[in-house]
């Protein structure tokens, strides 16, 4: 039933009704201070983990991904933590502040989706195609998963912002995704092309709907 004219009556408990709905995810956006303080959070803790390994001989490094070894699997989740010294944590530093920080600007439930599918597309990937007897370590595969997030989630939910921020990422980190490819010695392009892989599942995923936000 409805009614014409400026004297509707309103459905009693429902103080919304007339207005346009909320687009889902609009009122669990992160502000920026606690965007930052949560990226800056963790990346001093891999800094502090760093200084404990280096402290005590290497000894965090058991914790990375053991490749093709099924007990090695629970690493995944330790492995992005970890680094192969302060050379190797330096390099991942600022990509991991500036693609955290943009991705966790979204929200930290959303933040937390997007880390977890490219943490977990990474490792698998990593697992399964780095030689066996080999370990891998670093956050360089979450980064490219936050990369790649980053530069298509605006394809998938078509709002130019997101558009035109990927695209001035893609200018600025796009040369990063060449990661993905064999190239130096010691450097785990399985991790990066897994945590691609992951990225563009998360933007699909979180991204493709209309009603999305």
């Amino acid at each position: 039933m409805s009614w014409a004219g400026p004297n509707r009556p309103q459905p009693y408990g429902n103080p919304s009704y007339g207005r346009s709905p909320m687009r889902r995810g609009d009122a669990s956006r992160m502000n920026p201070f606690a965007a930052g303080l949560l990226i800056v959070g963790l990346l001093a803790l891999m800094w502090l983990l760093e200084f404990y390994d280096q402290a005590t001989s290497n000894s965090l490094d058991r914790y990375g991904i053991h490749a093709r070894e099924l007990d090695g699997l629970p690493e995944i989740f330790s492995a992005p933590f970890l680094h192969g010294g302060f050379a190797h944590l330096q390099g991942n530093s600022v990509p991991f502040l500036v693609l955290g920080f943009l991705t966790a600007l979204g929200g930290f439930a959303r933040w937390l989706k997007v880390s977890l599918i490219c943490v977990i597309s990474s490792g698998l990937v990593a697992w399964f195609l780095t030689p066996p007897n080999t370990i891998v370590l670093g956050a360089s595969g979450l980064i490219m998963g936050w990369l790649t997030y980053v530069i298509t989630r605006g394809f998938f939910d078509r709002k130019p912002g997101r558009i035109a921020l990927g695209l001035v990422v893609l200018f600025f980190y796009g040369g990063l995704i060449w990661g993905v490819l064999p190239s130096q010695q010691g450097i785990s392009w399985q991790a990066h092309l897994g945590g691609a892989i992951g990225g563009v599942v998360a933007a699909r995923a979180l991204h493709g709907g209309r009603a999305v936000g």
